[in-house]
């Protein structure tokens, strides 16, 4: 029982810090918590379910869709959150998100109805036993295709010169530009980035959830809950956040009464936790200001 609750955790807290390393990306690049990843990540998993109908492979779809949002995304920091970025307005990009997340729900709900739909699997149906657990291949598929996005991203930032450029204008923003490196441009990538890998987390999770407009809110709230564990700046900190709430979750919903309503307060309970104990996350740096 133990272990079938720690392999669901995890592959539910893949999906969770995958949907976090989207929040990350956008924070590291322009400083802001985008509430509307989540309605960005279930726009995905409807491009993807349109294209399926009209008979696309599920796979293809996939990649589309990813281009779609990242495209669209890139478009949102340019045309929205860039300007406010510059003058330096953190409550307006906070509202200018939240609302960006209601019109994107509502354009999502006129477009498409709110009637549950089916996305196919992406790693077919079945099961596999690992250890005395059984654990779909849905589910195997997710952690695995999360750990390669992750690995993906690390070797993006740590190995390639558009990398060491984004990372350069996150930590000395002032200093990168009188290198010669473009803050703007890294914030565009850094949200187009975020936008095709909340279109993937958002797919990934459709098949398991069923597609609807509510679909993403309940994973929003754990995926913030994933970042802030992690820390907002990290994006390893990201996934090892998801897979632990994954765990947490699962594990409270099992064990503790009335576990099935208690287990929607754990995301909460996490972020109060840090915010008071290790406000930078397990894997976030404390950041000294000097007077």
């Amino acid at each position: 029982m133990l272990l079938q609750q720690l392999a669901d955790g995890i592959a539910t807290g893949a999906i969770y810090g995958a949907l976090a390393l989207a929040i990350v990306l956008v924070y590291r690049a322009s400083r802001t918590l985008n509430f509307a990843q989540g309605e960005l990540a279930l726009l995905g998993a409807y491009v993807s379910w349109q294209l399926t109908a009209w008979g696309v492979p599920i796979w293809i779809a996939v990649v589309i869709s990813m281009v779609v949002l990242a495209a669209l995304s890139a478009g949102i920091e340019r045309v929205l959150i860039r300007p406010l970025v510059r003058r330096h307005q953190a409550l307006p990009l906070i509202i200018v998100t939240l609302g960006l997340m209601i019109a994107l729900n509502a354009i999502i709900g006129w477009a498409w109805t709110y009637q549950t739909k089916e996305v196919p699997a992406l790693f077919g149906a079945g099961s596999i036993e690992l250890g005395g657990a059984a654990v779909s291949r849905q589910d195997v598929g997710i952690v695995f295709t999360v750990l390669v996005v992750s690995v993906g991203l690390a070797a993006l930032f740590g190995l390639t010169r558009v990398g060491l450029r984004m990372r350069a204008a996150v930590s000395a923003p002032e200093s990168a530009e009188l290198s010669g490196v473009s803050t703007g441009r890294t914030m565009t990538i850094g949200w187009a980035i975020a936008g095709a890998v909340g279109a993937l987390a958002g797919t990934l999770i459709a098949p398991e959830l069923f597609l609807h407009p509510g679909m993403m809110a309940p994973v929003l709230i754990y995926a913030f809950a994933a970042a802030t564990l992690g820390g907002l700046q990290s994006p390893v900190g990201a996934l090892v956040g998801g897979i632990l709430v994954g765990v947490i979750e699962n594990l409270a919903g099992s064990y503790l009464p009335n576990g099935s309503e208690v287990k929607q307060v754990v995301a909460l309970v996490i972020i109060v936790v840090v915010l008071l104990v290790r406000p930078q996350g397990l894997f976030g740096r404390r950041e000294v200001v000097r007077a």
